[in-house]
C-alpha cells in the first residue's frame, strides 16, 4: 500500500513521464532540511533567552562543558574530565584540546573564564547573576586547558549549572549583536548561523571542523546535514499542512488534534517527550489584589475541572500536572501531592462566601464591598504556544461559571510584560520553565524576588520556604534534598495555593519518515541538536 508521500511522488513522476528506476538513480540524497518551528527566539544569545522552545535552534549552535546521561550522570564534552573537591567548594574541568569557536577563536580555559565572569555580571545576565552564578567567587585558568571554579559555600546544583552553560566566544561580549544574538555571538556547535530573516526563518550551515560531539552523540565528526532552515510558522495548522505537503521536512509543536495524523501514518515519524522543569502553572500574586487572599486562591483551584479542560483541548495528549516540578524528575518531585485537592464548585463557593465575596452582579460575578472579583492574567504574547490561549479561555469559562470569578486575559508585548512583572501589576502569570537544572528552577520560582527568585511570579516571601530551599541547596544528600523540596511543594501548593499546576509540558516532533536521527536529549528531554540527523534511503518516505 502506498503512503501519502509515495503516492504524491508517483503522481509527479507520471506527469513528467520519467520511470521510477530512472528517477531513483538520478535523485541525489538531499543534504539540507527545512524544520518548521512554533516560536521565534526572542534572542539567539542563549544566556539571555528564557524560551524553552528556542532550544531546538540554540542547541545546534553552542556546546557545554559536560553532557548528561539518562539518569543525570555527567559525560565528557568540551571537558574531558572534572573533579569536585571534598568540601564542595572547588570544581576543576580539564578541557578537550583542539576546539575552536565558529570564528576561529580557541576554546580554552581563558575563554571559559570570560564566560563565567560575565555570567556573574548583573548588567549582562541578571537572572543568572542573581541565581546560580552568584555562588561563584572565582573563575581561573590554571593552565591553557584547566579551568577552576571556586564557590563561597557549597551549592549542590552548581555542577549541573556549570556543566550546562552554553559557551560563547570571548569576542561575542564585545559585539553589538550580544543582546540579539547572531553570527558574531559565536559558539562551537555542529552548526553556525548563516542568515537570519526576522519573523521568517533562521538558516544554519554545517560546521565542517566539528570534531568534539558529546560522548553520547550518535557519531563523532561534522553533522551529516549541510544546512538547516528553521522556518517560523506560529500556526499549528500551517505547520501540519507544510509537512503533509512536503514543503518542510520536520515540524515541532503538534496540537492534540493533529497527533494522530503523524503517529498513525507510516509516511511520517512522530516522537514526544515530557519536559523537565516547572509544569504549565497559574502563579497567583500573593501580595496584591484578590489573590492575596488564601481563600480566593483555593477557591479558584476548586472551581476548575482541569482534567475536563485538558481533554477538551488536547484530546488526551497532555498530562495533568500537580507539582512544582515535572513528575519525571524523581530527585525533585514528590507524588504525594497528587489528588491533594479536587474539583469542587461547592467548596469554591463556600470559601468565597466566608471570605466576604458575597455580592453578585446580573451576570453572577462576585464582588466584595463593591469591588469585583477580577483576577488579571498577564501573558507575554511571544510566549503563547501549544494552544495555551485556548486553554486560558477554557479556564476563564470554568471560573466564571462555577464560582463567579472573572479571569481577565491580558496579552502584552515583551516590554509591558517586564514592567508589569517588576511592579507586581497582575493577578496571575501563567508559565512553564524548562529545564529544572537540578533544583535551580524551583529556586527561581520560590526564593524571594531579591534573593534569586527571578521568576517568583507568585511573589512568595515566606522565610520557611527560603530556609527549606537554602538547606536543600547546601547538601548533596539526594534523599535529604528530596524531602526538603517535598516540604516546599506541599506548603506552596496544597497549603497556601500560591500556584495552580495545569499540565506537564512536552515536546513533539513529526518528520518525513526517511529523516532519521531526530531525538530528545537524555535527562532534560528537550530536542537535541541535529548533529546526527540524516536521510535514510532504506526508509520509505
Amino acid at each position: 500500500m502506498l503512503t501519502r508521500r509515495q503516492f504524491g511522488s508517483l503522481i509527479a513522476l507520471t506527469s513528467l513521464s520519467v520511470s521510477l528506476p530512472q528517477f531513483l538513480a538520478a535523485a541525489p540524497a538531499p543534504q539540507a532540511i527545512t524544520f518548521a518551528i512554533e516560536s521565534e527566539p526572542t534572542t539567539l544569545n542563549p544566556h539571555l533567552n528564557g524560551q524553552a522552545k528556542a532550544r531546538v535552534v540554540l542547541r545546534n549552535l553552542y556546546d557545554s562543558l559536560l553532557a548528561r546521561d539518562e539518569k543525570g550522570g555527567y559525560l565528557p564534552w568540551l571537558a574531558q574530565s572534572y573533579e569536585a573537591s571534598a568540601d564542595g567548594l572547588t570544581f576543576d574541568f580539564h578541557l578537550r584540546p583542539g576546539v575552536n569557536f565558529h570564528n576561529g577563536e580557541a576554546l580554552d580555559a581563558a575563554a571559559l573564564v570570560v564566560n563565567f565572569e560575565h555570567l556573574r555580571d548583573p548588567a549582562y545576565a541578571a537572572n543568572l547573576a542573581a541565581g546560580p552564578a552568584s555562588h561563584l567567587v572565582k573563575a581561573e585558568a590554571i593552565a591553557p586547558l584547566h579551568l577552576r571554579l571556586t564557590l563561597a559555600k557549597p551549592y549542590a546544583p552548581f555542577l549541573g549549572f556549570a556543566a550546562g552553560v552554553d559557551i560563547l566566544a570571548p569576542s561575542a561580549y564585545r559585539s553589538e549583536q550580544l543582546k540579539s544574538g547572531g553570527p558574531e555571538v559565536a559558539g562551537s556547535g555542529p552548526f553556525l548561523i548563516d542568515t537570519i530573516a526576522k519573523g521568517q526563518e533562521i538558516r544554519l550551515r554545517r560546521n565542517p571542523d566539528y570534531a568534539w560531539a558529546p560522548a553520547n552523540a550518535e557519531h563523532q565528526g561534522p553533522a551529516y546535514l549541510e544546512a538547516v532552515t528553521f522556518r517560523i510558522l506560529p500556526e499549528s495548522a500551517v505547520r501540519v499542512g507544510a509537512l503533509q505537503s512536503g514543503q518542510v521536512d520536520a515540524i515541532e509543536g503538534i496540537s492534540g488534534n493533529d497527533v494522530a495524523l503523524f503517529r498513525d501514518d507510516e509516511g511520517f515519524s512522530y516522537i514526544s517527550a515530557f519536559n523537565t522543569g516547572t509544569p504549565y502553572t497559574l502563579f497567583l500574586n500573593s501580595q496584591s489584589g484578590p489573590t492575596a487572599e488564601q481563600a480566593v486562591r483555593k477557591a479558584l483551584r476548586a472551581a476548575i475541572d482541569i482534567p475536563a479542560v485538558l481533554q477538551s483541548i488536547y484530546r488526551g495528549e497532555r498530562q495533568r500536572a500537580w507539582g512544582i516540578s515535572s513528575p519525571i524528575e524523581a530527585d525533585l518531585y514528590d507524588p504525594a501531592i497528587e489528588n491533594a485537592w479536587a474539583f469542587d464548585p461547592a467548596e469554591a463557593n463556600r470559601l468565597l462566601d466566608e471570605a466576604g465575596w458575597t455580592e453578585r452582579d446580573a451576570a453572577g460575578l462576585r464582588a466584595k464591598n463593591g469591588t469585583p472579583l477580577v483576577i488579571r492574567i498577564v501573558q507575554a504574547q511571544a510566549t503563547v504556544r501549544d494552544q495555551r490561549d485556548v486553554l486560558l479561555l477554557a479556564l476563564q469559562a470554568q471560573a466564571r461559571q462555577n464560582a463567579g470569578i472573572q479571569l481577565e486575559l491580558d496579552y502584552v508585548d515583551a516590554g509591558s510584560y517586564a514592567e508589569r512583572r517588576k511592579l507586581g501589576d497582575y493577578g496571575s502569570i501563567p508559565n512553564s520553565r524548562t529545564p529544572a537544572d537540578d533544583g535551580i528552577d524551583i529556586e527561581y520560582h520560590y526564593l524571594p524576588l531579591d534573593e534569586g527568585g527571578s521568576v517568583n511570579y507568585a511573589r512568595v516571601a515566606d522565610p520557611q520556604v527560603k530556609a527549606w530551599l537554602t538547606q536543600a541547596a547546601a547538601t548533596s544528600d539526594l534523599a535529604a534534598r528530596h524531602a526538603l523540596y517535598a516540604k516546599v511543594q506541599d506548603f506552596v501548593l496544597r497549603e497556601q495555593g500560591y500556584a495552580l499546576p495545569i499540565y506537564v509540558p512536552e515536546d513533539q516532533i513529526a518528520a518525513r519518515a526517511d529523516l532519521t536521527g531526530l531525538r530528545f536529549r537524555p535527562y532534560f528531554q528537550q530536542p537535541d541538536s541535529l548533529h546526527g540527523v540524516r536521510f535514510d534511503s532504506e526508509v520509505a518516505g
